[in-house]
């Protein structure tokens, strides 16, 4: 029975847990990353749910392996590891991860200040300011993202009717904004938001199969984030949500792909003009200031390129095994 072993570096994204896998990580087969995300899930989940669930991670945990890229003008290639699966793209994650590669030296840009990452959900644009060894600060121009359905309703058993509408912003969101049956996150625990967003999710996906489906990769489909929105804790921000991913999580952060969703909305809506910042909190205060880079189109859908710009902090260093004769090598959830 092997023993895996893998050197890891810890962050914190504002609040969101950041893990790169500096070592250890496969060799995966493919053209783009979109095809070697899909070789990983099909051979070497069992890294996934080693270094992200219990208990060497938790039901938050979030990380990423770094990979050469596929076309030599890029900077380097990125699978994205959580407890909620391999996403396609991570704000947060980048952030982090761009802040780990600097500061440790894992990557050095072509370009210094500027980065072109390839992710599954394809080509992601960086900048980032350092001051000596320090990140500031890291800006992603992320995806192009768009409103996909507005409008639609949903039976919450608790709650009664409530309309939401879905974006894409590198993952599928049904955002859920105040209404007659939903007051806003200020009003709900935590615990609450992960109790309603598990039964909503299941049951929006079953009420509107094959309804949300990328334009150009088919294999990202599906909600698999619910981002409930409520009133700033900051009366100079924009706007607060809690966004639900996985089985039991609630981002600590304001959410990156979360935060494209969202302005992809709200300027389908007419309610956010290009160049403007929308400052956008976290379910903990922090903060992301997102921005409406360019109008576009994705497929036959009108569409926004977005960025997001954010800040992360190491906190550690770590070498870790999975010993096939553990019991508990590829992870366990408790609740």
């Amino acid at each position: 029975m092997a023993i895996h072993t893998f050197e890891c570096i810890d962050a914190h994204t504002c609040g969101n847990p950041v893990r790169v896998v500096k070592t250890g990580g496969p060799a995966l087969e493919g053209k783009t990353m979109s095809e070697k995300r899909q070789h990983f899930l099909k051979e070497y989940d069992w890294i996934r749910k080693g270094l992200m669930f219990e208990p060497r991670g938790h039901d938050m945990m979030s990380g990423s392996i770094l990979f050469p890229p596929h076309d030599p003008v890029n900077d380097f290639a990125i699978l994205f590891i959580e407890t909620s699966g391999c996403l396609p793209m991570c704000g947060h994650g980048t952030i982090g991860t761009i802040t780990i590669a600097i500061e440790e030296g894992l990557v050095v840009p072509k370009i210094p200040g500027r980065i072109r990452m390839e992710a599954p959900a394809g080509l992601v644009e960086i900048e980032y300011q350092q001051t000596g060894n320090k990140v500031d600060w890291v800006k992603l121009t992320n995806v192009k993202s768009y409103l996909a359905a507005k409008d639609l309703t949903i039976i919450c058993p608790e709650l009664g009717e409530l309309k939401f509408d879905v974006a894409y912003g590198g993952n599928y969101y049904a955002i859920v904004d105040p209404q007659k049956n939903f007051s806003g996150i200020q009003d709900y625990s935590a615990s609450k938001i992960v109790q309603l967003s598990q039964e909503l999710r299941q049951r929006i996906n079953l009420k509107y199969p094959n309804h949300f489906i990328h334009p150009e990769n088919d294999t990202i489909r599906d909600v698999s984030h619910m981002l409930w929105t409520g009133t700033p804790i900051d009366p100079t921000s924009s706007g607060r949500n809690a966004v639900f991913y996985g089985d039991k999580a609630i981002d600590r952060s304001p959410c990156g792909t979360g935060t494209s969703a969202r302005i992809a909305q709200l300027h389908a809506r007419g309610l956010l003009e290009p160049k403007t910042e929308f400052i956008h909190e976290s379910i903990i205060g922090s903060k992301f200031i997102g921005c409406v880079e360019e109008v576009t189109t994705l497929g036959n859908f009108p569409a926004i390129v977005p960025s997001i710009k954010g800040w992360a902090r190491i906190y550690g260093h770590n070498t870790m095994t999975i010993d096939e004769e553990d019991p508990y090598a590829f992870g366990f959830q408790v609740i």
